[in-house]
């Protein structure tokens, strides 16, 4: 039996040792010191067996962008089970208690992203938000079916690019759902941090901005570089990794692709994480030059508060069913649901009417941001349809203008 507790401070290098035993890490002196500044900014919840430790989980303290609304966002991070102890109920009791904090606190959601996806969907957490991987073969001009923005680059010094790019980040964060807030510990230690902590190879961060000096910006990238390596011979052309790109228009997303596809001494631009609707797939020429090379879940959203949620967010058009939720880790989300909603707000209170619609909270979660239709969970045979046509009016109201998007893997 084990007993699930606060991680104290004093505790944060044993909680390090079990996370990097779990994940076969061994990050070196400044990594080590980064993630123990980051844990003792985060809240930790320790599965203790007697004296050691055999299970950890800490949380962010986010806010997360969701349709029309910013909501309390605990971001789990570093789970970890002592393989010594798995399938004994450790992650279990963890989750639970992370749960029940989060009930109390007041949070209507909590997020994590899923080292392994098989895991997360019984604790209630559905895959609320897709990445996608693009590549350019940049050996030649990117072809484009539009022109672009034609007003002058710059590069940001590193040193100045949170006062430069952090607000326009904060902006546009509030254009897609399923972004988290970005602390500035977040931009030093992640985006902006000189060296990248999963390719050491990789360049410090670069940044361009587009935009008429003085003139606030229309868009930024930022990225780094490394050569290629065949068998320790260093050879040309190198690659260039895009960790972000914002745009007001498609026409400045489509100069700063431009630019990055033109650097000297690359021939592959290569960009994670980014949204399965970026304009870039429609108005490039070429799409044997741009490719998406994967597809994949990215951030797993957790409906704490179901009702909580469902008032909060904003609703694209009218829509009143009656929702049959099943919920085994939080009881009070289970039951039958009278949704009522429309652009100016929402209702959702208890009832006994007939269901239109069964679903578990996992599935739920899925679609609340509008990322995952509810008709293609009906085909897939986890939703069940009582009412025809009540899984496409709960897609329309869901709808948001972009897809739900994030790229801050946490």
């Amino acid at each position: 039996m084990v007993d699930i507790r606060e991680v104290t401070e004093s505790d944060i290098d044993r909680a390090l040792e079990l996370a990097y035993l779990v994940f076969h890490d061994r990050p070196g002196k400044e990594g080590r010191e980064r993630h123990h500044a980051l844990l003792r900014r985060c809240a930790r919840l320790g599965a203790y067996e007697g004296d050691a430790l055999v299970g950890f989980m800490a949380a962010y303290d986010f806010r997360l962008s969701v349709p029309g609304a910013d909501l309390p966002c605990p971001g789990l991070t570093f789970v970890s089970v002592a393989p010594t102890h798995r399938r004994r109920g450790v992650l279990t009791a963890l989750m639970g208690e992370q749960l029940r904090r989060t009930e109390a606190e007041g949070s209507p959601v909590a997020a994590l992203w899923a080292s392994e996806s098989a895991i997360y969907g019984r604790f209630g957490y559905g895959p609320a938000t897709q990445g996608a991987t693009i590549e350019i073969d940049s050996t030649r001009p990117l072809a484009l079916r539009i022109d672009p923005d034609r007003r002058p680059l710059r590069l940001v010094d590193p040193a100045d690019a949170l006062q430069v790019i952090g607000p326009y980040h904060e902006a546009a964060r509030a254009l897609r759902a399923g972004r988290p807030t970005r602390s500035p510990d977040r931009w030093s230690e992640g985006w902006l941090c000189e060296q990248d902590e999963e390719d050491e190879e990789l360049s410090p961060p670069r940044i361009i901005v587009l935009g008429e000096p003085g003139e606030p910006i229309a868009g930024y990238v930022l990225y780094r570089t490394k050569p290629e390596d065949d068998g320790g011979v260093v050879r040309s052309p190198g690659l260039v990794r895009v960790e972000e790109l914002e745009a007001d228009t498609p026409a400045v997303a489509a100069a700063l692709w431009e630019c990055l596809a033109a650097l000297d001494l690359t021939g592959r631009v290569r960009a994670w994480g980014r949204p399965l609707d970026d304009p870039l797939l429609h108005f490039a020429s070429d799409r044997d030059q741009v490719q998406v090379t994967a597809q994949f879940p990215a951030l797993w959203l957790r409906l704490v508060d179901v009702r909580a949620a469902l008032t909060a967010r904003s609703w694209a058009a009218p829509v009143e069913l009656v929702l049959e939720v099943a919920d085994v880790r939080l009881p009070a989300n289970a039951g039958r649901f009278r949704l009522k909603a429309a652009p100016g707000g929402a209702a959702y209170e208890s009832t006994d009417a007939a269901p239109d619609l069964a679903l578990e909270a996992r599935d739920l979660a899925a679609c609340y941001l509008g990322g995952t239709r509810v008709t293609e969970l009906v085909a897939a045979g986890l939703v069940r349809e009582h009412t025809p046509g009540a899984a496409a009016a709960l897609d329309t109201a869901l709808r948001t203008e972009l897809l739900p998007h994030t790229a801050d893997a946490f």
